[in-house]
Order: C-alpha cells, then sequence, then structure tokens
C-alpha cells in the first residue's frame, strides 16, 4: 500500500511533478505540444485539488476545504451548463465538463500558489 500512496503524496505536496512528468512523456509518446499541455492540466487538475484542499485546511484549521471545492465546481458546472442551455439550447456534458475541468486547473493553480505563501509565511513567522 505504501508504494501507491508514497507518489499520491509527493504529487500532492508538488503537483508541479506529475505536470511535468505527463507532459514530457506525452512530448515523447505523441510529439504533439498541445495535446501534450493539454493531457498535463487535466491529470495535474486532480493533485492541485487534492493540494489546494490540504492546504485550505491547514491555514483555515478547518476540514472544510475539499467540500468547498466540489461546492465550487458544482456551482461553476451549474453556471456553464445554464450559459450553454441559453445559447445553444442544449447542453454538450462533455464540453462543460471539459471547459470546468481546465477553468479548475487554472482558479487551483492561483489559489495553490496562494496558499501555499501564506502557509509558508506563516511557518515561518512561527520559527
Amino acid at each position: 500500500m505504501d508504494v501507491l500512496l508514497t507518489p499520491v503524496f509527493i504529487f500532492t505536496v508538488l503537483p508541479i511533478i506529475p505536470f511535468f512528468l505527463v507532459y514530457l512523456i506525452s512530448i515523447f509518446l505523441k510529439k504533439e505540444k498541445r495535446a501534450s499541455l493539454l493531457l498535463a492540466m487535466d491529470v495535474t487538475t486532480f493533485f492541485l485539488i487534492l493540494s489546494v484542499s490540504i492546504l485550505f485546511n491547514n491555514v483555515f484549521h478547518s476540514q472544510f476545504g475539499f467540500y468547498l471545492i466540489l461546492l465550487i465546481l458544482l456551482i461553476v458546472v451549474g453556471l456553464i451548463g445554464g450559459a450553454q442551455n441559453r445559447l445553444k439550447g442544449k447542453v454538450d456534458v462533455g464540453r462543460m465538463l471539459r471547459a470546468v475541468w481546465r477553468l479548475t486547473f487554472a482558479g487551483a493553480g492561483i489559489v495553490y500558489i496562494i496558499l501555499f505563501l501564506i502557509s509558508f509565511f506563516t511557518y515561518i513567522s512561527a520559527i
């Protein structure tokens, strides 16, 4: 069990590692930069969600981080689905989920950097 948990733990602490690993492996196999970048973003989003929820719980001394992210994701799915329904008259679920997942990458990346810096400076000031 430790064989599986150790890489997940490392990738969760530093989500930039799976991004570069997937990107480099995909470039080596596919030879397409755009497709490799999108695949790396999709894989890294999972680790960013875990990282942000852990950092949120650490910074704010709560256990609500993961549930807050899920709530935000559900709200964004509803907003994008409603916009698609108004504009096109139907909802393309695959396209909606892809858009939400990629927006999650961008948002979670920004929140990860902010929470990491807050956590880092809080730790330094406590020493």
